[in-house]
């Protein structure tokens, strides 16, 4: 009992005080449990410390500040839980949340996603790649081919051309028969016309099969990607002719994530992607050239420039290519007769 009122006073003031410094701390120790709307799982396709690794963390960060942290993004780096080839699935699922493809290690799964990135032959303008997706309809068809498989499509990024490295110089174009070549989709179709036999690796597993002897070349999502694997340091020989003049890769949102978001969120989410985009080709234009300086005091060589015979074969060994991805669904007829226009 206590003795005085004044005395309990004293007792419920202290008790009352270490009670609202308890709920203080708990509450400082656990602020983003209750500061974000929304947490989501992005899952790239680079790994951690790379020049493209940290152009996606960026995009990320800015999704989060552009919300005033009502978003949340947590990166997932290659390699951690979801595979190269696995992205497109858990996205659709909702495995994860948002996810940047490859679409070529998608080719059996979404046909259209190998002619969005850029089937071998076509252009390397910059200019017309935007006007194919935001003039002449590419986005619309995208968009609703990707809604079918439970997704949402955001602004599409541009990358640089794409390259073979290979460990042996290729002197004549008839030197890629049977040489066994890192070659996903449609890349792979084309260099089996060339004679190659193509592989389907994810990009983390290429330095390991070229200095064992799996493979004897690889192409790369554009040639910092080579400089970035370390690939020079076990295959020294880059090839003139780019396969592809450029790829044009998209940004994926689980289409069910998507609809949870405030239209005002949505839009964030756009405007978000949009300077992705940006950062994307500024980046790489920057970066080329050191790259290829990089990989050059590394010990790498360019093969011979091919003949004119050698360059007509490769654009028809291209070219054969368009009219067979033209009939994989009605999407890709669409995208290939818009292309071919």
């Amino acid at each position: 009992m206590f003795s005085s009122p004044v005395k309990m006073k004293k007792v419920l003031k202290k008790a009352i005080t270490g009670c609202t410094l308890v709920a203080s701390a708990f509450m400082a120790m656990v602020p983003n449990a209750f500061s974000a709307e929304h947490n989501w799982r992005f899952a790239n396709l680079y790994s951690r410390g790379t020049a493209y690794g940290e152009v996606y963390q960026n995009f990320a960060n800015n999704i989060e500040t552009m919300s005033g942290g009502r978003i949340k993004v947590q990166m997932m780096y290659a390699g951690e839980g979801v595979g190269q080839t696995g992205i497109l699935g858990a996205v659709k699922s909702g495995l994860i949340t948002m996810g940047a493809p490859f679409q070529a290690m998608h080719a059996g799964e979404f046909p259209p996603g190998v002619v969005e990135v850029g089937l071998p032959g076509t252009t390397d303008d910059v200019g017309e790649l935007s006007a194919l997706f935001h003039e002449k309809g590419w986005n619309k068809i995208l968009t609703e081919a990707y809604g079918k498989q439970n997704m949402v499509w955001l602004e599409p990024y541009i990358q640089l051309p794409v390259y073979i490295l290979t460990k042996k110089p290729i002197n004549s174009i008839e030197d890629f028969k049977g040489m066994k070549i890192r070659a996903p989709g449609a890349y792979g179709k084309f260099l089996r016309n060339l004679g190659a036999s193509p592989a389907s690796l994810s990009w983390s597993e290429i330095y390991t099969s070229l200095a064992t002897g799996v493979i004897d070349g690889s192409i790369g999502s554009n040639l910092i990607d080579h400089r970035d694997g370390n690939h020079a340091e076990v295959a020294k020989y880059m090839y003139p002719l780019p396969v592809a003049g450029a790829q044009t890769l998209p940004i994926v949102v689980n289409k069910n994530a998507w609809n949870k978001l405030s239209p005002e969120l949505q839009a964030i989410v756009r405007t978000a992607s949009a300077a992705h985009a940006r950062e994307q080709m500024t980046k790489s234009r920057l970066w080329e050239s050191q790259a290829v300086a990089d990989m050059e005091k590394k010990g790498m060589k360019w093969s011979p420039e091919p003949s004119k015979e050698d360059v007509a074969a490769w654009n028809a060994a291209a070219e054969s290519l368009w009219s067979e991805y033209a009939n994989a669904d009605k999407y890709s007829k669409e995208l290939v007769q818009i292309l071919q226009n």
